[in-house]
């Protein structure tokens, strides 16, 4: 009897969607020792088929193993900053499937140059025609991709494998472990998972992250930082749904400009 397996398609998807997942899940599973990556076992333009998973109750003796293999992910490293996954040429997506936003992937040096004009400007850009965000708001994000630009920001950490979309609903709690879903990989900053996974909460978070970081120290100053690395989730729900996002956006860049 085959495998059961998770189908997953979408009408309003542009194309390249799916190869583009598909590039991600692959390369974060080949990182040595890394966490555990949903299997692709079939990716055509119009939809992914996937091992289904089996999920159970979260537990703490298997988020502390999650935090010591997703920094094994994150260490196993991308070329640059804003490096596409391997086998993917291009820029990527960003956000449900039914209103997937561009994710800019251009190669670069810096983290603070990425940050900033690969993440703040094109959201503030969005974030204006849509009419979510004002001239006022143009002054704030511009000062804070400014400052990113500069350096003001920058660890001199290495760039990262990143999952890219790291919040709980894309982490599966399983039989064997946690199992990641629904990638945006690329290359950035490690903060930057951790940011948005710290986001919006996660079982366990605390022993999660307290294996990371015992796993592969993080620079000091690094809770701190996480909100800073929230700003970009925060500018892109505020773009997709409005609401609360907005002002917790700006809120978000002010402690930092």
């Amino acid at each position: 009897m085959p495998s059961p397996t998770f189908h997953k398609a979408g009408s309003a998807v542009p194309l390249g969607y799916f190869p583009w997942e598909a590039a991600g899940l692959r390369w974060l599973a080949d990182a040595p020792g890394g966490a555990a990556v949903v299997e692709v076992l079939e990716v055509d333009d119009d939809h992914l088929e996937l091992a289904r998973l089996e999920t159970v109750t979260p537990s703490a003796v298997a988020g502390e193993a999650f935090g010591a293999r997703l920094a094994a992910t994150h260490l196993a490293g991308a070329p640059f900053h804003g490096s596409p996954p391997a086998g993917w040429p291009g820029d990527g997506w960003l956000g449900p499937l039914a209103d997937p936003h561009p994710l800019l992937l251009r190669p670069v040096a810096t983290w603070g140059e990425f940050f900033a004009d690969q993440r703040i400007r094109p959201l503030l850009e969005e974030g204006q025609r849509r009419g979510v965000y004002d001239a006022a708001d143009r002054r704030l994000f511009e000062a804070l991709a400014d400052k990113a630009a500069g350096g003001d920001f920058d660890t001199g950490d290495a760039p990262s494998r990143l999952h890219g979309d790291l919040w709980s609903g894309n982490v599966m709690w399983t039989p064997g472990g946690v199992v990641l879903i629904d990638a945006a990989a690329h290359g950035g900053h490690r903060e930057a998972d951790l940011g948005m996974f710290t986001l919006f909460g996660a079982p366990h978070l605390e022993r999660i992250l307290a294996a990371y970081d015992e796993a592969a120290p993080l620079a000091d100053g690094w809770r701190e930082r996480l909100h800073l690395h929230q700003v970009h989730p925060l500018m892109l729900h505020a773009c997709l749904f409005g609401g609360s996002y907005v002002e917790q956006s700006r809120e978000a860049a002010r402690a930092w400009v």
